[in-house]
């Protein structure tokens, strides 16, 4: 069989993949309309639990205007990107979190039995109703943080504008992955998951040039946190003399991202690979 057959069998499997894939998306959003209530109430949670984190920035910026050398408009950015890309990642990779719990309830056993990958399965066992009610928030913070930004909006910065929120989606896709990959194996990792989570969105909305030194470099090179929003918003803003990276990196944030998702994904393969059942 030669090259060109090859490549075209591949090509054919990838799509009929990504057809079922479309086809069990649909599927569980016509299940989650089924209860318009429950649906309406899901997204009304997602908006909620955002704009409690915008509040929070507001009352602060508020009472200390700028932060670090960044102005409220500035902050606002960080906040903004980092909202849209975690929305981005609960709405694509939501259930990839509940690993440790679909490990527990037996249900991983099953995936392994059928021709769809184990991640695609994990991926597509719910859907995060919340994550519109997220995005909404995000959208309209970015929007508003876009109008009020202080400098022009050339196509460059627009350009990596949208690269730094698809880059911050990717590190912290990462991040999810390599947590669910330690949980397939000791389900109860997942609770230390949701705390390494819940550092992400208590730092990430902030510049991180308000830490200590050592807080910083902790963020940036053991947690990456500083890649998700606040080093591509320092580059929009020219807020580089205060980052904890070198110039270079600080620009080359979005690709970290995508190195760190590729390698998250490999990583997750190699898991699967080695499980043996739960505990094993």
């Amino acid at each position: 069989m030669n090259h060109a057959v090859k490549e075209g069998l591949r090509g054919t499997r990838r799509a009929r993949r990504l057809r079922i894939a479309w086809s069990i998306t649909k599927m569980n959003l016509r299940a989650a309309l089924e209860y318009r209530t429950e649906f309406v109430m899901g997204i009304a949670l997602g908006v909620v639990w955002q704009a409690s984190v915008v509040v929070f920035a507001s009352v602060l910026l508020v009472r200390f205007p700028g932060l670090g050398g960044w102005s409220s408009q500035q902050v606002l950015l960080i906040a903004s990107m980092r909202l849209f890309s975690h929305g981005l990642v609960t709405l694509i990779l939501g259930p990839v979190d509940m690993v440790g719990r679909i490990v527990r309830e037996g249900r991983i056993d099953g995936y392994l039995l059928r021709p769809l990958s184990v991640f695609r399965q994990v991926q597509l066992s719910s859907f995060g109703v919340n994550a519109f009610g997220d995005l909404a928030v995000a959208a309209t913070m970015l929007t508003v943080s876009v109008m009020w930004f202080d400098l022009p909006w050339t196509g460059l910065r627009i350009a990596y504008l949208v690269a730094g929120v698809l880059g911050g989606f990717l590190l912290e896709a990462a991040v999810v992955i390599v947590m669910s990959s330690v949980a397939l194996h000791f389900p109860g990792w997942q609770f230390w998951s949701w705390w390494v989570q819940n550092v992400m969105a208590t730092f990430a909305v902030y510049p991180l040039s308000i830490l200590p030194a050592a807080a910083q470099l902790l963020l940036t090179y053991v947690l990456p946190v500083a890649f998700i929003a606040y080093l591509p918003a320092a580059v929009i803003t020219g807020h580089l003399d205060g980052t904890a990276v070198p110039v270079p990196l600080a620009f080359a944030a979005p690709a970290v991202g995508l190195v760190a998702f590729v390698a998250s994904r490999l990583l997750w393969n190699a898991s699967v690979h080695r499980y043996q059942g739960v505990n094993g």
